[in-house]
């Protein structure tokens, strides 16, 4: 059996798996706030509540904001920040009494649909989440990529390409830089772009709803859009030339991605035709919990 925990802002999900992929059982709770040891005991009770249900011990893969550094061994770069600076790993296992797999929330997002999602047959899976900020992950044979600096997939943190003078130096990123991906192609700079162009707070989905009705201001947002998107995508193919893209998070739901990213990625691939398939993930909101049984 396969046990995988997704440690979210607002909640703890978890899944046991067996072989194939079929769900045994699954469990959600809340994510405790600011709390490191509270944060740790939640895991340890999901783990323990799919075990109890199920009558078996599982592997245990973990999903966290973040990475662990390979330098300290320690937590950094997570929003939950009470886990940054400590031995999240270390301390899960001596909780669990067992050896664990931890990785990035995007990273097991990416496993998931490489595995039986989306990415599935694909040897090169390139997976980006279009939320709340902009992550990736990179799965080769099943596998997730993990550099000596625990970096693979951060494309949200490079600078927009080929930005335009209107669009020089860039918004502010929590990053401490100016000009990041993520401040262009997320879920929340898709809102702020609108807002500064339109004057209205809307949400991605309600600006993507509008312009299905043919609102011309959403219409032009997500033309600005999905070029900047088209932009930085069309980076990644031409560095990593990944055999498939699944789109996840938030603006993963939006249809006309679907039709026009792939037109539009002929302008900004090196090459005479850019044959990379743009997909929609197949498990959703499932897919960093199912990602992280995966990881075993």
């Amino acid at each position: 059996m396969r046990i995988g925990i997704d440690l979210g802002g607002t909640k703890t999900a978890g899944i046991a798996l067996d072989d194939d992929g079929t769900m045994l059982a699954r469990c959600k709770l809340p994510t405790p706030r600011g709390d490191y040891d509270a944060t740790l005991n939640t895991i340890v009770a999901a783990v323990k509540q799919l075990e109890d249900e199920t009558g078996q011990r599982g592997s245990i893969g973990v999903g966290t904001p973040g990475a662990i550094s390979p330098a300290t061994g320690l937590f950094k770069n997570a929003n939950a920040v009470c886990m940054n600076g400590r031995r999240g790993h270390g301390d899960l296992e001596d909780r669990l009494d067992r050896k664990i797999h931890v990785a990035n929330d995007a990273d097991c997002f990416a496993l998931s649909e490489a595995v039986d999602g989306a990415g599935a047959g694909y040897r090169i899976v390139f997976g980006a989440i279009l939320g709340t900020g902009c992550g990736g992950g990179v799965i080769i044979d099943h596998r997730v990529l993990v550099g000596p600096n625990a970096l693979t997939g951060e494309w949200g943190h490079n600078p927009l390409p080929w930005q335009g003078p209107e669009e020089y130096p860039g918004p502010e990123c929590y990053c401490g830089r100016k000009g990041c991906i993520e401040r262009w192609v997320s879920g929340s700079a898709l809102a702020e772009d609108h807002h500064q162009a339109a004057g209205e707070r809307l949400e991605a989905v309600e600006i993507a709803a509008r312009a299905k009705q043919g609102d011309p201001q959403a219409l032009a947002t997500l033309d600005r859009y999905e070029d900047r998107l088209a932009r930085s995508l069309g980076s990644v193919i031409n560095m990593l030339d990944p055999e498939v893209i699944v789109l996840g998070g938030g603006c993963s739901s939006i249809e006309r991605l679907y039709d026009n990213l792939p037109v539009l990625l002929q302008k900004y691939t090196y090459s005479d035709q850019c044959d990379t398939p743009i997909k929609r993930p197949v498990h959703g909101p499932d897919g960093g919990v199912r990602g992280a049984a995966w990881l075993w």
